[in-house]
């Protein structure tokens, strides 16, 4: 079967010999640390020894490869933006080795970088090129945390693509990342549930959509969830469990687990199927059970913003930050008991003690990728988290992912569910990868369809910034030929495919070096050299949509070289190891680019 790409936590093979001195700084590193330099040189002659405007992307790319505005330096240097650009440009010392050139264009100093110089040292040490230095600070990222009672849903699918493609991010920028599910197993959800499969008759309940047991099990708790409506019997039954369930109770907790667990694992399947994978699970009831939530409503009392209503419920007075929304936050009712938030504060004061611990010394950092319609209970906690002096975490909404009306369900009025858009997804990848290699066999055209349609899921979800709103469509995740996964997997198919039969020809790049390096190959080459750069500033900024756009970069970069560069064609022997050493590098880069966005890398399509 030729679907086997490169397996998680595999060794990276390669057609280069290991360098025997590790590289220590990026090239576009040095580029930028020179650059920095020459800048400060060219002021220090007109007369300026201030700090200096930080050196950004131009506008323009044409313009060159960093570019330092200069509109602060008007007051101190008594000039116009555009004319110190210029006297700048002019001031710029000599010897130089990364900066090719330095141009004044309007109010910016813009440098390009020596593109040759950079492909060289790309193919010196393609891995290094790619490679983040370990940052020593420990990510806690909590994602999905759905509650245990039923089947995902297409509206939140969002949720473990952002998150899972952001804990890939922070991995391959350096850091150390523990993801983490956190399970309300204390909620109404799971008493509810809990009820309905401890009370009805399967008999009398409509079949499951599925032979699944997420699939199976919500069936008790929509039915449960309505009789709560209608009849008052069930309806105080269920809040008796709620009560019982929010104290911890270990009898009831013993009973109640079989059943929600029984649920994750039908839910854990699909977001594994999906592509997403978690380190580790913290139940709610942990933190009730340590004490966590005692010492956390105890503390909140002893807050200068606390209150107290006159029938006994605690909040604090979040009016100075929340300006207007619900300015008093309760975080015990009126008996004394938790609410969810209360707990959510308890948990969160445990993830920032555990990740600075696990930090081995380092940096300890909390991110959290949560729906939209969480924003004010994210406020709140986190305003809470601020007045205790916690540290409050980081978090990514996103906006839920919406269908176009009829063509997903064929099941009137029924939600859909992400295992119907992942046999969906499959289904029109196998139509479609049938028509292009009808010579497969069928379990190997079900496999590469499964592997495209799981990544045309994934890229389309992760390629728009995550607070804006998608409307999911077929048409666009899986075209082959535009800016799409299978797009992206065809790159790496091709170049995995020309590596393969050129080793099988004793082709090797050993002499790479020995022909000179030519445009085509800078271009290529100076589009690998960005990959941590682009990895670097998605995790910055927390936005996964960065790298999705630098890998469609990288595919057509990849697929103008293979158009106009043929490898085993090609009768110089020094310029087809520089050719196959370049697709080499490349496959490298597509290699870690889709890792980063959790696509399959298949070696053939």
């Amino acid at each position: 079967m030729s679907i086997g790409g490169q397996r998680e936590g595999q060794a990276v093979r390669t057609l280069f010999p290991t360098p025997s001195v590790a590289a220590t700084v990026h090239p576009l590193d040095a580029f930028r640390q020179e650059a920095s330099r020459l800048a400060t040189a060219a002021a220090a002659a007109l007369g300026h020894t201030g700090d200096l405007p930080v050196l950004e992307s131009p506008p323009d790319p044409a313009m060159g490869d960093l570019g330092m505005p200069c509109f602060t330096l008007a007051k101190a240097m008594r000039k116009a933006p555009n004319a110190i650009a210029a006297d700048l440009a002019k001031a710029v010392p000599p010897g130089r080795d990364w900066v090719a050139a330095v141009a004044a264009a309007g109010p910016y100093l813009n440098f390009t970088i020596d593109r040759k110089r950079l492909a060289t040292a790309v193919l010196a040490d393609p891995q290094a090129a790619i490679r983040a230095q370990p940052k020593g600070v420990k990510v806690l990222l909590e994602h999905t945390s759905a509650n245990p009672n039923g089947p995902l849903h297409v509206g939140r699918a969002r949720n473990p693509v952002v998150g899972d493609t952001l804990a890939r991010l922070y991995r391959a920028a350096g850091y150390d990342v523990e993801v983490q599910y956190y399970m309300d197993n204390l909620g109404r959800q799971v008493a509810t549930l809990s009820w309905g499969k401890w009370n009805l008759d399967p008999a009398k309940l409509p079949p499951a959509a599925r032979d699944k047991v997420d699939h199976d099990l919500v069936r008790y708790y929509q039915a449960a969830h309505d009789l709560a409506k209608s009849d008052p019997n069930v309806a105080a039954e269920i809040k008796a469990l709620v009560e019982e369930l929010e104290s911890a109770d270990a009898k009831l907790l013993a009973k109640v687990r079989p059943v929600y667990e029984s649920c994750f694992q039908g839910m854990l399947s699909s977001l594994t199927r999906l592509g997403a994978k978690y380190d580790s699970i913290k139940d709610e009831s942990d933190v009730v059970l340590d004490g966590s939530v005692g010492k956390t409503i105890a503390a909140l009392k002893l807050l200068p913003i606390a209150g107290i209503e006159p029938d006994g419920a605690n909040f604090l007075d979040l009016s100075a930050a929340l300006k207007g929304q619900k300015d008093k936050f309760f975080f015990t009712r009126k008996d004394g008991t938790s609410v969810y938030a209360t707990r959510d504060i308890a948990y969160h004061a445990w993830k920032a003690t555990h990740a600075k611990a696990s930090a081995n010394g380092g940096e300890g950092r909390l991110v959290n990728v949560l729906g939209e319609d969480h924003r004010l209970q994210a406020l709140q906690v986190g305003t809470a988290l601020d007045a205790l002096g916690v540290q409050r975490p980081t978090v990514i909404f996103y906006a839920f992912v919406s269908l176009p009306e009829g063509k997903m369900s064929t099941r009137a009025n029924r939600v859909v569910f992400i295992d119907d858009l992942l046999d969906e997804a499959a289904e029109r990848a196998y139509e479609e990868v049938r028509k292009r290699r009808p010579e497969l066999a069928e379990a190997e055209l079900r496999a590469i369809a499964e592997a495209v349609g799981v990544a045309a899921i994934r890229f389309n979800l992760a390629r728009i910034q995550p607070e804006k709103p998608i409307e999911f469509r077929w048409e666009e995740a899986l075209n082959f030929e535009g800016d799409s996964a299978p797009y992206l997997m065809y790159a790496y198919a091709r170049s995995a495919n020309l590596v393969r039969k050129c080793l099988e020809a004793g082709l090797t790049t050993t002499r790479w070096a020995k022909a000179p390096m030519g445009d085509g190959e800078a271009k290529l080459l100076g589009v690998v050299a960005r990959f941590q750069q682009a990895v670097q500033e998605a995790v910055s900024a927390n936005a996964p949509h960065r790298v999705a756009a630098y890998a469609i970069q990288l595919a057509g970069a990849f697929n103008e070289y293979y158009r106009d560069h043929r490898v085993l064609e090609c009768e110089d022997a020094d310029e087809q190891a520089l050719r196959l050493a370049t697709v080499e590098a490349a496959r490298h880069a597509l290699l870690a680019t889709l890792g980063c966005l959790g696509i399959p890398a298949l070696a053939a399509m």
